[in-house]
C-alpha cells in the first residue's frame, strides 16, 4: 500500500513484480494479487514474474564474467559465518575465502562435488545511495552472490536487472533491505544501468514487536474475510497503523492518497494491531 501511495502521489506508474525465483506454493501468486486488488490497489501494465526472465539474468552474469568481475565460491554457509566472525572482519561481509584460489585449490574444491556459487569481484568496500526517508546512506559492499550453487540467480542481481528493464526510478520497500541498496546500486553501475532512488520504510510488526508473519494468525486478506471482515476494515487497520486514519475510521485509498505525506511517515516500526476475532455466541 505504501509503495502504491508513493507512486500515485508523485504521478509515477505503479508496477507489479512477482519475485518467485524461490519455489512458491501453487496458487500463492494469484491469491496475493487478488488480495491487493480487493484492497483497491491497481497497477500499470502486465505483472512481471522473475521466473520467466532467467535469460536476462544469465546475460547480465555473462557480461560481468566477460569483464573479469566474477569468481566461483565453494564456501558453505557455516564456513562463511565462521570466517566472518574473525577479528576485524566487517560484520556480514563475505570474507573473500575463494576470491584468489590457485588452480590447484580450485581443482580440490571441484573434486569435493559441491557446485560452486558465483560471486561478484567487487572493487569497492562501500557505496552511497540516496533515500527519500534516510537521506544519503553509505553501506557495505562485498563480493555478493550473483548465482547460487543450484544455478538460481541471486535476489540482488535479479532486482537490479529488473528495475532497469522496467524503467523503475524509485524503489519502495522495507528498511530491512536498506543495507542491500548500496550493493545493488554498485552492481547497477557495473552493468551500465541507471540507479533508482530509494524509500526504505519501517517494517510492520506485531504487538510483540516482531515482524508480522503468518505465525501471527489471520494476516492475509483471505484470513480476515473468513473472520467476517471486509477489505475496507483491513484497509482501516493498515491506515491506522501508519497514522493515516483514526481507529475505527472508514477510509479508502482516495482518502489516504489525499493525506499521504512521506515526510510524516513514522521512522520507527509500525505496529499492526489486528482486531480480535469475534467471539462465537
Amino acid at each position: 500500500m505504501l509503495a502504491w501511495l508513493f507512486a500515485r502521489s508523485t504521478g509515477r506508474r505503479f508496477l507489479m513484480r512477482v519475485e518467485d525465483l524461490d519455489r512458491v506454493r501453487e496458487g500463492a501468486r494469484d491469491r496475493q494479487l487478488a488480495d491487493l486488488a480487493e484492497l483497491g490497489l491497481d497497477w500499470d501494465g502486465d505483472v512481471v514474474s522473475q521466473s520467466h526472465r532467467l535469460s536476462r539474468y544469465d546475460a547480465a552474469i555473462a557480461e560481468l564474467h566477460a569483464a573479469g568481475l566474477t569468481y566461483e565460491c565453494f564456501c558453505t554457509r557455516r564456513e562463511i559465518q565462521k570466517a566472518a566472525s574473525a577479528p576485524h572482519a566487517p560484520q556480514g561481509a563475505y570474507p573473500g575465502t575463494c576470491r584468489n584460489l590457485t588452480p590447484d585449490e580450485r581443482a580440490d574444491r571441484l573434486a569435493g562435488g559441491r557446485p560452486p556459487a558465483l560471486r561478484l569481484r567487487a572493487g569497492v568496500t562501500s557505496f552511497t545511495i540516496d533515500d527519500v526517508l534516510h537521506g544519503s546512506y553509505s553501506g557495505m559492499v562485498d563480493d555478493l552472490v550473483l548465482r547460487r550453487g543450484d544455478g538460481t540467480p541471486a535476489y540482488n542481481l535479479a532486482v537490479v536487472v529488473d528495475d532497469a528493464a522496467q524503467g523503475i526510478d524509485q524503489v519502495v520497500r522495507g528498511d530491512d533491505l536498506l543495507s542491500s541498496a548500496p550493493r545493488q546500486a554498485y552492481l547497477a553501475g557495473l552493468l551500465g544501468l541507471t540507479t533508482p532512488t530509494y524509500a526504505h520504510v519501517a517494517l510492520a510488526l506485531n504487538e510483540d514487536g516482531k515482524r508480522l508473519a503468518k505465525r501471527d494468525g489471520a494476516v492475509t486478506l483471505t484470513d480476515q474475510k473468513a473472520l467476517g471482515r471486509t477489505p475496507s476494515d483491513v484497509l482501516g487497520v493498515l491506515a491506522t497503523s501508519l497514522g493515516l486514519a483514526e481507529p475505527g475510521e472508514v477510509v479508502d485509498l482516495g482518502i489516504l492518497l489525499d493525506r499521504f505525506d512521506p515526510a510524516r511517515l513514522h521512522r520507527e516500526p509500525w505496529v499492526v494491531r489486528l482486531p480480535t476475532p469475534p467471539q462465537s455466541p
